[in-house]
This record gives structure tokens, C-alpha cells and sequence, in this order.
């Protein structure tokens, strides 16, 4: 009877395991016809230097994440300097800003009609210039400065977590606190900071804002030229496979690297700072603040600049159909994948056989598909739907650029986000409480509704924010696959910056990084909350 009850649970979870499957069997797929005419045009002017800029930016921000997000988690833990209380929160701000807006800011600020070197220039100079914003060490600043909260967040959980005792035993051995942190600190942590730059680095292979703000070609600027330039979306879906190819080995390294490191079991007992006194207390204060000025502060600064100067003028009814239109979306995706994950995460509790994890893993991989893949290889198998099953009893394509594919996409990109919440919601409730529920006559549906789901709210308001700003903040699947008519406000940022209008871009870039700070917020009150029942 058991077995039965458990086998229920199979139709939905290998049902929503299939949508993650049916990006990968397209591109796959897709290899069948091979358009050569394409492929000499694109081996002869652009896929190796789409295959050394991509590895360049790989080895570039992959290196920077790791110096500034390890010495910043180092610092802020298990130091003590001036500031060091509210920049170990206050580091986590970058999370709220999207890539390509730290991007058009840093391109509008720094280039050579900017505001900074005209004031340079002015101050000393028609001679005075600075590098070449638009450059490749450009991209990978902005990149870094964006990503390397992943690494701080996880190295920095690592280092507390590590225990007084560890650092105390190193000092007793003769160790200063630059050696304890090479010979005790950092090889505990390297899974945490493995999974970080993991993290870090397919957020790079999938950006597509950021570097089209840098005319900086990589796969996935190549993916939507060659769809809407050569209009062949067989071609694109063949280099969304590259794409994939490197999002595998990425993701295999990391596991690799976290298998081969062993992580230490005790448990935190407070923290031991290491005093910082004279110079090393300024440069600590001066590196954390710098960091947190370029990645957060100035950006937020200009465009608020901007957005004064000229972004005010475009309120009007346009850029409210805008915000409508982003957040329906956004409320939409959220509600549609909250419910599925509350299935896969029901499902692995009460029907925990090898099947079902199997399942739900499947179903949790779609976060690692870049957003540009999705779109591709979903419109594809929409594309072939249309021609084959819907325009012979329709007489007109449904399928092809409407709002279930956009949906689809979200979906399957964002269940593993909406999952991690439920289960570890799901996972506080003890087992001795729903059979008591049963022994006293609510079972099924009432079970859920009574006893489940008050329980359950914080985890579910969670995952639909942070899915609801992912979401919102999602450029490359939005750009490709949204409706007719259906711009949102990443699409508006996309248009502005195109055409060199930054001061135009910073409302709705604006809007973006308000509405992203909420899950942000609830990030820092979460460590805070950690932090203080460790101490």
C-alpha cells in the first residue's frame, strides 16, 4: 500500500523532470541540419574569437571572485577593524544590482565624453585620459564586482562556521593569523568557495546584458545575432549547445574540487578576531570600503544623478505599462513555479525512493541553463509544434513567441531557486506532527491546508521573492521569447543602452536595483540572525 502511495507522486515529478529534458534533447536535436554556409561564415569571422573572449572572461572573473570575495569574507569574519560591523552586511548590497546595469553605469561614467574624465580634462587638460573603459579588463572589473558576493557569502559562512577552537590551536602552534589563514582557514573552506566561483562563473557564461554593453562578443551575444541576423534558429540552438558544453565542465569542476577537499565538523563556539591596529586597520577599512563604493555605492549614485537629470521625464504611461508588464510577469512565474516546487518538495518527503530523487534533481538543473539556451531551445520545440500540430488545426501559429513559452522558460530556469526555501521549510516540520493530525481525523487536502501550509508561509513568501525578482531581472530569455508588445523593464534598459542612452536607462535600472534589494534585505537579517545564535 505504501509503495502505491508513493508511486502517486510519479507522474508529476518526472512530468516536471521532462521540462528540463526538453531543452537539452532539442539542442541535441538540433545538430541533424546543419546550415555550412552559417558555420564557414562563423568559423571564418567569429567563433575563435567567441572561444578566447569567453575563456578569457571565464579565467578573469573566475581569478577576481576568488581574490576579492575570499579576502573580504577573511576580513570582515574573523578580523577586527573601523566599519567592520556594518560593512560584513553592508558587502551583500551588490547582489541587488543587475550586470548590465553596473555596466552601462560604469561605461557612462567612465568613457571619454563621461562626467568623470570631461571634469579631468577640464581640471588638467585636454591630454588627460584614462584606459579605455570598453575593454576586455573593463568587463571583467564590472563582472567581478558583480558576482563576487556569491564567494563572499559562502566563504564567509565557511570561516564562521570553522570554530574557535581551530584558530586557537593554530596560534598556540606559533602560526600568525597570515599563516593560520593559508595553512587552517582557506583549505577547510575551498568547497565553499569551489561552489562560489561555480556559481560566479555560470552567471558569466549566461550573461548577455553586460557584455553587450561592452560590444564584448561572447557566446551568448553570438546566439542572438545569429537568430535575428541570420533569422536561423537552428544555428543559434547549435551554439546554445557550445554554451551548455562549457556550463557542464564548469558545474563538473566544481563538484570535482568540492569531492576532493575534506570539510571540517566542528562546530562554530564563537568568533576569534584578530585585532587589526595602525596601517593594516585603514587598509582593511579602506579595501572593504572601496569595493562596496564601486560595486554599490557610485553606481547607485549616478543613477539617481540620471535619473533626476532626465530619467523623471519618461514617467508617463508607457514606462507604467512597463511596470505592469514586468511585475504580471513576475507574479505570474512566481505563483506557477512556488506551486511545482511545493510538489517536488512534498514529493521527495513523502515519497523518498531512488525514482523520485532522481526526479527532482533532474527537475532542480534547470538553473544551470543559461537563459539564452532556454529560449532557444524552447522556441524551437515550439516552433516545430506549430508547424506540425497547431497551424493544421488552427490555421495560425499559437505557440511561437507567446507568453507560455516565456513562462516555460522561467520555470524551468528558476525551480531550483523556489526549492531550496520550501524543502528547507519542509524539513523543520517534524514528522510526529502531520500523523498527529491524521490520528485525530484530518488527512488529505485539510492536512495540507490546517497544518502544512501555516507552517510553510515563510518558506513559500521567500522562494516567490526571490523568484519574483530573478524574474524581473531576467534579460536574455525576455528579450528572445517575450510576446508582441509584452517590454519589460530589463527590455527597456536593453533598448536604452543600445542606443547610448544611459541617463534614459536609469529609471527602470533604478526600479530594478529598489525591487532587488528586498530579498537582499532578507538575506542580511537571516545572517544576522545566524550569526548572533553562534555567538
Amino acid at each position: 500500500m505504501r509503495h502505491a502511495v508513493q508511486r502517486r507522486w510519479y507522474p508529476p515529478v518526472l512530468a516536471m523532470a521532462a521540462l528540463v529534458l526538453l531543452p537539452l534533447s532539442v539542442l541535441l536535436l538540433s545538430w541533424q541540419h546543419i546550415d555550412g554556409a552559417i558555420w564557414e561564415h562563423l568559423w571564418a569571422t567569429q567563433l575563435p574569437r567567441l572561444l578566447g573572449n569567453t575563456l578569457t572572461l571565464l579565467g578573469g572573473v573566475g581569478f577576481g571572485v576568488t581574490v576579492l570575495g575570499v579576502s573580504l569574507a577573511w576580513l570582515t569574519s574573523l578580523c577586527q577593524f573601523p566599519g567592520r560591523r556594518w560593512l560584513d552586511w553592508a558587502l551583500m548590497l551588490p547582489f541587488a544590482i543587475p550586470a548590465y546595469v553596473l555596466a552601462f553605469v560604469f561605461v557612462g561614467l567612465l568613457d571619454f565624453a563621461g562626467p568623470l574624465q570631461t571634469l579631468l580634462r577640464e581640471g588638467f587638460g585636454s591630454g588627460v585620459r584614462l584606459p579605455r573603459v570598453r575593454s576586455t579588463g573593463g568587463v571583467i572589473i564590472v563582472l567581478v564586482l558583480v558576482f563576487y558576493p556569491y564567494v563572499y557569502l559562502l566563504a564567509r559562512t565557511a570561516f564562521l562556521a570553522q570554530g574557535r577552537g581551530l584558530m586557537e590551536a593554530a596560534r598556540v602552534l606559533g602560526h600568525s593569523p597570515w599563516q593560520a589563514f593559508w595553512r587552517v582557514a582557506l583549505p577547510m573552506a575551498r568547497p565553499a568557495i569551489g561552489a562560489g566561483v561555480a556559481l560566479a562563473m555560470m552567471e558569466t557564461l549566461a550573461d548577455f546584458g553586460a557584455v553587450a554593453v561592452f560590444n564584448f562578443d561572447t557566446f551568448t551575444t553570438a546566439i542572438y545575432k545569429t537568430w535575428y541576423g541570420f533569422f536561423s534558429l537552428a544555428s543559434a540552438a547549435q551554439l546554445a549547445s557550445l554554451l551548455l558544453v562549457a556550463v557542464v565542465l564548469v558545474l563538473y569542476g566544481e563538484r570535482r574540487a568540492r569531492g576532493a577537499a575534506h570539510v571540517g565538523s566542528e562546530r562554530a563556539r564563537g568568533q576569534l578576531r584578530y585585532p587589526l591596529r595602525g596601517w593594516k586597520a585603514f587598509a582593511a577599512s579602506f579595501w572593504c570600503g572601496l569595493v562596496l563604493a564601486c560595486a554599490f555605492v557610485v553606481p547607485v549614485l549616478q543613477l539617481l544623478v540620471w535619473c533626476w537629470q532626465r530619467g523623471r521625464f519618461d514617467l508617463d504611461e508607457r514606462y507604467l505599462g512597463l511596470i505592469l508588464h514586468t511585475l504580471y510577469l513576475g507574479a505570474l512565474a512566481a505563483l506557477l513555479t512556488v506551486a511545482l516546487a511545493l510538489v517536488l518538495a512534498f514529493a521527495r518527503r513523502l515519497a523518498p525512493t531512488p525514482v523520485i530523487g532522481a526526479g527532482v534533481g533532474l527537475a532542480n538543473l534547470g538553473y544551470a541553463l543559461p537563459g539564452s539556451v532556454l529560449a532557444v531551445s524552447i522556441m524551437l520545440a515550439f516552433s516545430y509544434l506549430d508547424r506540425t500540430l497547431v497551424v493544421p488545426l488552427a490555421g495560425r501559429p499559437l505557440l511561437l513567441g507567446s507568453l507560455a513559452a516565456l513562462l516555460l522558460a522561467y520555470l524551468v530556469r528558476f525551480m531550483a531557486v523556489a526549492y531550496g526555501p520550501l524543502e528547507s521549510s519542509l524539513a523543520k516540520i517534524r514528522p510526529s506532527l502531520p500523523e498527529a493530525s491524521r490520528s485525530l481525523g484530518v488527512a488529505g487536502p485539510r492536512l495540507f491546508w490546517r497544518v502544512y501550509l501555516p507552517l510553510l508561509v515563510p518558506g513559500v513568501l521567500s522562494a516567490a521573492l526571490l523568484v519574483f525578482v530573478d524574474v524581473l531581472k531576467e534579460m536574455p530569455a525576455t528579450l528572445l521569447m517575450r510576446p508582441f508588445g509584452w517590454d519589460t523593464l530589463a527590455v527597456r534598459v536593453f533598448e536604452m543602452t543600445s542606443e547610448g542612452e544611459w541617463a534614459r536607462a536609469s529609471l527602470p535600472a533604478l526600479t530594478l536595483v529598489l525591487v532587488g534589494l528586498l530579498p537582499v534585505i532578507g538575506l542580511i537579517r537571516r545572517s544576522a540572525r545566524r550569526i548572533g545564535q553562534s555567538q
